[in-house]
């Protein structure tokens, strides 16, 4: 495979980078937001961008699907306002699914306050420089050189212990 092929490959699929949000979870954080107050479209992306912070902000593009299946699945209802605005509030079942799913709720909370405070948080700029430089020089390494089975092991070696490294801080 030539490396351009690698470099797209770090860059569109899930398993050599996590994606912002895996399956499900865009869906229990509206629920989640929702359970809090009712809301209208427009407030949910706000808060949503809150939530996870790094210049995030989803589009009505992700948020109208995803409120389509809360509906669909009847986790929420939707009621016209005075301004014949939509707004989203949470139903019984929506409860109960948002509790049984608490768990997973709250490690999503928990890795986005964590993404939030890398990003927004003049403490960890370093932190951040650090990530974007590996980030690059990945890509740039995997771009400008023809890799052995060896190479990408040793890459991955050295990365593996970087984490360690870190965990035992």
């Amino acid at each position: 495979m030539p490396n351009f092929d690698l470099v797209a490959d770090i860059e569109s699929t899930s398993k050599p980078r996590k994606r912002l949000f895996e399956a499900g979870h865009m869906k229990l954080l509206v629920l989640h937001l929702i359970a809090q107050a009712p809301k209208f479209s427009y407030d949910i992306i706000k808060d949503m961008a809150s939530l996870v912070g790094g210049n995030y902000k989803p589009s009505a593009g992700t948020i109208y699907p995803t409120l389509n299946y809360l509906e669909e699945h009847q986790y929420i209802c939707s009621a016209l306002n005075v301004d014949e605005r939509k707004q989203y509030s949470i139903t019984s079942a929506g409860i109960e699914h948002l509790e049984a799913e608490q768990t997973t709720v709250e490690k999503i909370l928990c890795r986005f306050d964590t993404r939030k405070q890398i990003h927004n948080n003049e403490q960890f700029i370093d932190i951040k420089r650090a990530m974007e430089n590996l980030k690059t020089s990945l890509r740039l390494k995997l771009s400008q050189a023809e890799l052995s089975i060896e190479d990408v092991q040793k890459i991955a070696e050295q990365i593996d212990q970087a984490a360690a490294n870190i965990t035992r801080l």
